[in-house]
């Protein structure tokens, strides 16, 4: 089984993996004394079910949202890209920190409903199912874990309505992990591919047009109920979103291509392995006269 991410020397994440019956002692609330003191200094990964829900909170789209509001980052060098929330301008605090609390509570991010908890996805190389562990999150700062209340790490999660944002995530999470567990056997993803993860993961709106453009239908054979049902429900289209993204990323076809056009692609594809072909042996023919005429020498 492939490690979760080891925590950096300094880093509060306590090591030792908990399950989800495991119980902590922890309690956050408005009056306690370090109130607010982690939403001063942030670095927040946002899934993509949470920008869909705080772009829908504010109004806005969720290009203008990734533009005002977030920060990518790539999760290896040259590769699949994630987004972090952008705090406020010149400094580490979160945009939406009032003294009364958070702004946005009701639509806050996965990342802070489940502190002081960490969430640890991992997955076998031969195996497309990620396995949850959990880890334990104690900062100097934080007061919370001095309060008397203990709970298991499941009821937190249904507390914190972290059951909802997990299975909406789930999608995303996979195809991450499948990512990182690949490593060289896919290589590194073109730029095109790159475009397409982070248009379909966090731009929900760019991606569904790009499922309403005429070069989408005639290359997929998508039922029109099917479509229309999508263009109207912001969730059932980030799914149909991480299907479209493990098919073109990883071959995992469950949706239909029509047939013309998926002969058409199949000769371009021939016609571009055939070209490469061709081009790798002109440059081994040369690479040999080279060699011969070094022995002459």
């Amino acid at each position: 089984m492939s490690q979760p991410d080891i925590p950096f020397p300094q880093s509060p994440v306590l090591p030792t993996m908990l399950a989800e019956t495991h119980e902590i002692e922890f309690s956050c609330h408005k009056g306690i004394g370090c109130w607010n003191a982690c939403c001063s200094n942030i670095d927040i990964s946002l899934t993509p079910y949470d920008v869909l829900r705080i772009k829908t909170r504010l109004g806005i789209s969720s290009t203008e949202f990734l533009k005002d509001y977030t920060v990518p980052y790539e999760f290896d060098k040259d590769s699949i890209a994630g987004i972090k929330f952008r705090p406020v301008e010149g400094g580490t605090a979160c945009r939406f920190m009032k003294p009364e609390g958070c702004d946005i509570y009701s639509d806050r991010p996965t990342a802070c409903r489940y502190y002081p908890v960490a969430l640890l996805s991992m997955r076998k190389q031969d195996e497309y199912v990620d396995r949850d562990s959990y880890a334990l999150v104690k900062e100097d700062h934080c007061k919370g874990h001095e309060v008397n209340r203990r709970i298991t790490i499941a009821d937190y999660r249904k507390e914190q309505g972290l059951e909802q944002y997990d299975e909406l995530a789930r999608g995303w999470r996979q195809l991450v992990l499948k990512k990182k567990s690949s490593g060289p056997t896919i290589g590194k993803p073109s730029l095109r591919s790159r475009q397409l993860f982070f248009m379909a993961c966090y731009d929900i709106d760019r991606f569904r047009e790009f499922v309403s453009a005429e070069s989408f239908t005639k290359l997929f054979d998508l039922p029109q109920a099917e479509k229309e049902a999508l263009m109207a429900d912001d969730v059932a289209l980030l799914q149909f979103a991480f299907r479209f993204l493990r098919q073109v990323l990883f071959g995992e076809e469950s949706i239909a291509l029509n047939a013309e056009a998926a002969q058409e692609r199949l000769a371009k594809v021939q016609e571009k392995r055939l070209v490469e072909e061709r081009e790798a042996a002109k440059k081994r023919a040369l690479e040999s006269e080279s060699e011969s005429d070094e022995g002459f020498d």
